[in-house]
Formats: structure tokens, C-alpha cells, sequence
């Protein structure tokens, strides 16, 4: 996943360094806001992607001494910078260079053929990059048997997600920014071009406000998979020595690594040894059958019925959820089929 990712970032980098410097060229030369504006948002896009190589360079060290559980939470870090960079580089931006020339009201006239030629370029090297995104994201959604949509928002790798997002709004921005100069052309009004870079400026604002909750939330240290919780909860369950689980934890600490954490109440007729086989079985098995499980501490503890029924209606509610979410899945999957076959009957 990490060689996938970094083959993306790499080509959108290089898709969106060019892109910049002729936006920028173009802007400067047409007087064209909107323009100005893309530029702005193809820099902020540029070094978002350094954000996002650093943060592959960074999560891959080994786990030390001063950070025993690793270092995979530096993707959540780098992609939270380039949320921040987003919002500041590309966003504020382009709704002051909107509102400038609303104020100015310039009546300039702007050519089309220079911003043209550059927004057609633009779209071309945007759209390759945005189909690399959405071909790993697609690979992998079928590795987890979920949708594209379903698998982008469930995710917890920023670094293909964060991309996708950039390009798709960056197609948009460029068709917003065509429109602006074709208005402004037409009509001789700037205010159309004005119009232009604070709406693609909102939508900057909307993408770095969506990525930026997403990261905060797995900074702080989110959960795992519903997935997860009720299969490790059911499978630790299972085990004859076990009488109940008492508490159940689990902490991403990078895209594909998850701590789990389980107090369990176990038979009291077990002896010491007895209970340092099964810790063993159990992580061997749980490890096993979830590679995401990097981290596992079994806490043999005194019955707490409280906290066991606590547990257990928080796993069954994440199970409920999960048989919600496969059922729509499903049913979706169900008439996109129905509707190719009538497609293919016309």
C-alpha cells in the first residue's frame, strides 16, 4: 500500500508542479483572478504532495525507544498540514483575490486563447492524476469488498484520499475558473472572473475543512474498524477459558496498524501456566487473522459486569451498524447490476 500511495503522490506532484507555474504564467499575463486564483491552489497542491512524501518517509521508520509504538501517525500529521495548507495557500487566497477584483470592478478586457490553452492542459495533467488516485482507491475497495464511496470515507490512509480529493477539486476549480474568463470575455464585466476565484475558494475551504476533520479525528487517536471490534470481541468470546470480555480497545496508529487493548475475565479454575498459554494462542491467532493488529495487550481481570454489558452493547451496536451498511451496499450493488442489464437490453 505504502509503494501504491507513493507512485500516486510522485504523480501528482509532477502533475501539479507544471500546472502551477503555468497558471501563474497565465494569470500574470491575462490580469485574470480566477486564473490567479487556480495558480494559487496548484501551488498549495505542489506542496502538499512534499507534505505527503514526507509523511510516507517519516511513518516507515522503525519503531524505537523514544516512539515504541512507531511512527505511523506522522502520515496523519503531514496530511493534517496539507488540510492547513489547502485552507491558507489556496483558499484564503483565492477568496482575497476574488473580493479584490469585485472591489476594483476592472472592466479590463481578458484574451481566451493563453488561460484556455492553459486550463486545457491543466485538465489533461489533473485528470491523469486524479485517475491514478482513483485506480488505487478502486483496488483496494475491492480488497475490502466495499464501494469506492464507501471504501474512501471508511479509509484511514490519507495519503491516497488526500490526493483524490485535491484532484477533484482541482477539476472542478479549473471548470469554474473557464467559466469566470468565458463570462468576463463575453460580458466585459470582471465581475464574473471575481465570482470565479471566491468560488473556487469555498470549494478549497470545503476539501481542507473535510481532510482536516478526517486527520484530527485519527491524530486524536480514532478507533478501528467496526469490522474489527466485533470480530476480535466475537473471537476472543469463543475461547472456552474466557467468561466474558470486559473491556475492548482499539487505537489506529497509522493506516494499516492498530492497537488492541482487552481485559478479559477467565475461568478461575485456570492455573498460571495455563493462562500464559492461552495469552500466547490468543495473540498468535488474533495476529493471525488481522494483520493490522501490530499491538496487543491481554489483561486476565476480576469479573465487572458492568463493564462487560457496557462492551457488549457497544460491540452489538457496531454490529448493527455494519449489517446496515452491507445490506445498503448490497441493495446499491443490486440495481447498478439491473441497471447495465437494461442498459445492454436498449
Amino acid at each position: 500500500m505504502a509503494s501504491e500511495s507513493k507512485r500516486t503522490v510522485l504523480v501528482a506532484l509532477g502533475a501539479n508542479g507544471v500546472i502551477a507555474l503555468a497558471k501563474l504564467a497565465a494569470g500574470l499575463v491575462s490580469g485574470s483572478s480566477s486564473m490567479l486564483a487556480e495558480a494559487a491552489h496548484s501551488v498549495a497542491d505542489t506542496l502538499n504532495q512534499v507534505f505527503l512524501l514526507t509523511s510516507l518517509k517519516v511513518s516507515a521508520r522503525p519503531a524505537d525507544r523514544d516512539h515504541p509504538f512507531g511512527y505511523g501517525k506522522a502520515q496523519f500529521f503531514w496530511s493534517f498540514l496539507a488540510a492547513v495548507g489547502i485552507f491558507v495557500a489556496g483558499a484564503v487566497f483565492s477568496v482575497y483575490e476574488g473580493i479584490h477584483t469585485l472591489v476594483s470592478d476592472s472592466e479590463e478586457e481578458v484574451g481566451l486563447l493563453i488561460p484556455y490553452a492553459v486550463l486545457g492542459v491543466s485538465l489533461a495533467a489533473e485528470g491523469v492524476s486524479w485517475v491514478r488516485a482513483v485506480v488505487q482507491l478502486r483496488g483496494e475497495s475491492r480488497e475490502t469488498g466495499r464501494s469506492l464511496f464507501g471504501h474512501v470515507r471508511a479509509s484511514k490512509d490519507p495519503t491516497a484520499k488526500t490526493v483524490l480529493s485535491e484532484d477533484t477539486a482541482a477539476l472542478l476549480g479549473i471548470l469554474l475558473a473557464a467559466a469566470g474568463i468565458g463570462l468576463h470575455y463575453v460580458t466585459g464585466s470582471a465581475v464574473w472572473d471575481g465570482a470565479a476565484a471566491i468560488a473556487i475558494g469555498l470549494l478549497l475551504a470545503a476539501v481542507a475543512f473535510v481532510l482536516g476533520r478526517d486527520t484530527r479525528d485519527l491524530l486524536i487517536g480514532e478507533a478501528a474498524d467496526p469490522g474489527l471490534v466485533v470480530g476480535v470481541h466475537d473471537a476472543i468470546s469463543a475461547y472456552p477459558e474466557v467468561t466474558g470480555v470486559v473491556e475492548l480497545l482499539t487505537m489506529h496508529l497509522g493506516p494499516s496498524s492498530v492497537l488492541v487493548a482487552l481485559r478479559v475475565d477467565l475461568h478461575d479454575g485456570l492455573s498460571a501456566a495455563q493462562v500464559e498459554e492461552w495469552s500466547e494462542r490468543a495473540e498468535r491467532d488474533l495476529c493471525a487473522r488481522w494483520p493490522d493488529i501490530r499491538q496487543l495487550f491481554l489483561d486476565p481481570t476480576r469479573p465487572d459486569p458492568e463493564r462487560t454489558e457496557r462492551t457488549k452493547r457497544h460491540v452489538d451496536r457496531l454490529r448493527g451498524e455494519r449489517t446496515q451498511g452491507e445490506a445498503a451496499q448490497g441493495e446499491a450493488a443490486q440495481n447498478h447490476a439491473a441497471q447495465s442489464r437494461a442498459a445492454r437490453a436498449r
